[in-house]
């Protein structure tokens, strides 16, 4: 859990929304001067303005758009706000830099106090992740993760086979194109890239390495 109070003067030019993060329309500076002068700070503004922080780790999408805010409440003096996040893992490391992200740019916008609580259930998916946040993705070089929904849902067997057996899932999902330059001639070369829920992958045709967000 992570906490802010009230800096002492409101900074009257709070936080511009990024271009690159979806082009969530900048805070009017008028806007600005009226929360500073004491006024609630509204749910759909907190959303707004969430849609300004960035993900550490893919800066290109929002932490709205990735699908990891879950839940922003208001308390009844209108000063007091709650956020419910969803990390993509457990144990991610950028879990904790979001978190002041988050209490920073509502503080920044008007809110008192901010709290940051885990919801670790229902785990994370990338069936969260926004369309135009995908295709935003593929155009920073990182090739978007299939949708759950054309997989099989519901309890799956656990089945133990012995290495060498079968290709594994990500061997056996559709071949990954290039999102340089498109070629389907493509190769694995780790099953991790530089986080957790990326794999590394090449491109025989330009050769160029590329990362592909893993279903989850």
């Amino acid at each position: 859990m992570v906490t802010a109070r009230t800096r002492a003067t409101l900074n009257t030019a709070a936080a511009a929304a990024r271009d690159a993060v979806g082009g969530v329309a900048d805070l009017d500076a008028g806007g600005r001067a009226d929360r500073a002068a004491g006024e609630a700070l509204s749910s759909a503004l907190a959303w707004s303005v969430l849609r300004t922080v960035a993900d550490p780790e893919i800066p290109v999408l929002s932490v709205v758009e990735l699908g990891i805010v879950r839940a922003i409440e208001i308390a009844c003096d209108r000063k007091t706000v709650t956020v419910t996040v969803t990390p993509t893992y457990i144990g991610c490391p950028a879990t904790e830099m979001i978190a002041q992200d988050i209490v920073r740019a509502l503080t920044d916008a008007g809110a008192v106090q901010v709290v940051v609580r885990q919801q670790l259930a229902p785990a994370w998916s990338t069936d969260w992740i926004e369309p135009a946040a995908r295709a935003r993705m593929l155009s920073y070089g990182i090739v978007p993760p299939a949708a759950r929904s054309s997989l099989a849902r519901g309890v799956q067997p656990l089945r133990f086979v012995a290495p060498g057996s079968v290709r594994d899932l990500h061997e056996m999902d559709e071949v990954l194109r290039c999102p340089r330059c498109a070629s389907a001639d493509t190769e694995r070369l780790s099953y991790f890239g530089s986080t957790a829920c990326k794999a590394l992958y090449r491109c025989r045709a330009c050769r160029e390495p590329f990362e592909y967000f893993k279903p989850l």
